[in-house]
């Protein structure tokens, strides 16, 4: 905004301690900041106020545009709905014959792997069945290596 380089600014402190003195320095410096602050504060609301505005406007013209599109679309089709399309809200046939066959296809191997487990289980030998099939093995009692017999 204002290009002041380190120089003006030493000028300007300078000058300033010459017309208000040292003494008073602090006081002015308060004064001068509390003016800034209120500044900034009303730009940031002129700021805002401008930011809702275009906001507003860029809705209006997005409304607009789809009254239009809408309108467009209505006198294309005036039954509601497109002509290739489900009235269900379904996918298109394509899609949906696409998904059919992947669920046959997903089916199929879910049967294929199914069998093959049957088999698989009807060849394998039969575990013992009750208690002992619970329980693990019993291991003999392992002697201290410290004891003497």
């Amino acid at each position: 905004m204002f290009d002041i380089g380190a120089t003006e600014l030493l000028l300007i402190i300078v000058v300033a301690i010459l017309v208000i003195g040292p003494k008073d320095m602090p006081l002015a410096m308060r004064t001068a900041g509390r003016w800034i602050g209120k500044v900034r504060k009303l730009s940031g609301h002129f700021r805002t106020g401008l930011d809702a505005m275009v906001r507003e406007a860029e809705l209006e013209d997005m409304e607009k545009k789809w009254k239009a599109q809408n309108e467009k679309i209505m006198r294309e089709h005036p039954d509601g709905t497109p002509q290739d399309m489900e009235p269900t809200g379904a996918y298109p046939p394509e899609k949906a014959a696409e998904m059919k066959r992947l669920a046959k296809e997903k089916e199929a191997a879910n049967q294929k792997a199914a069998t093959a487990e049957a088999k698989a289980a009807e060849k394998a030998p039969d575990k013992p069945s009750g208690e002992a099939a619970d329980k693990p093995a019993a291991t003999p009692p392992v002697k201290p290596s410290g004891d003497a017999d």
